[in-house]
């Protein structure tokens, strides 16, 4: 069993776990004292603890010494665009398994969906719910923050290897010796002229012969980049 808590709250000694958490403890995964489970602060620390005790309002836990997890090289940044639907969360989900440390969503001109002002912040705080979650349910102790950009340009940090996903292209996905990367992938309309020349001075790489829907293709480039340089 495994639940996030705040990094102020990860410490040795005794924790009592309350609201949404305790919930799952008790209710969801029907746990019972003597039961371990792990503590992730979702900044890259961890910690293994004992429930001691389990009443109606809180889940009272005996925490051992956190530690460190390091994170993993190279950073992999995914910048997508808005996707329709139920598979713009599926996207953020699986892009959390396969290894992404950040994902940024930007407003593309021939995406279908168009967000703003408070629209825009319910939904990235919707998707950084479903991030979070993902991250519980694959054991990974960094997770991976979702953010909004104003603009494709705005999502390109300066100091990343900036690779774009182009089904046109030949060339292989390859990241060498980077330690930041960016992946970015494009609406199922295409890249507009204005977003096309963002990405000159970029790398366009393929992913095989096949055409990828929208939420696929980063998923399936992320996934390839973690493989190819875990130590």
């Amino acid at each position: 069993m495994r639940i996030f808590v705040r990094p102020e709250m990860l410490d040795e000694g005794l924790l009592a776990i309350t609201g949404d958490e305790h919930h799952y403890l008790s209710r969801v995964r029907r746990a019972r004292p003597g039961d371990t489970v792990e503590l992730v602060d979702g900044a890259g620390r961890r910690a293994t603890a004992t429930i001691s005790t389990i009443t109606d309002a809180a889940t009272e836990l005996a925490v051992a010494a956190p530690e460190a997890v390091p994170a993993p090289v190279p950073l992999i940044r995914a910048a997508i665009p808005w996707i329709k639907g139920d598979r713009m969360e599926w996207c953020i989900e699986k892009l959390v398994e396969a290894g992404a440390d950040e994902i940024v969503v930007w407003p593309a001109a021939r995406a279908v969906v168009q967000l703003d002002g408070d629209r825009l912040a319910a939904r990235i705080a919707k998707l950084a719910a479903a991030a979070q979650a993902a991250a519980r349910q694959c054991g990974c102790a960094h997770v991976p923050g979702v953010a909004s950009a104003a603009s494709l340009a705005a999502a390109l940090p300066p100091d990343s290897l900036t690779l774009v996903l182009d089904p046109s292209s030949d060339s292989p996905l390859d990241v060498g010796a980077a330690t930041h990367v960016t992946l970015v992938s494009g609406p199922e309309g295409g890249l507009a002229p204005a977003e096309l020349e963002a990405l000159a001075r970029c790398t366009s790489v393929g992913l095989g012969p096949r055409i990828l829907r929208a939420e696929t293709a980063p998923v399936i480039a992320t996934a390839l980049v973690r493989a190819s340089t875990r130590t």
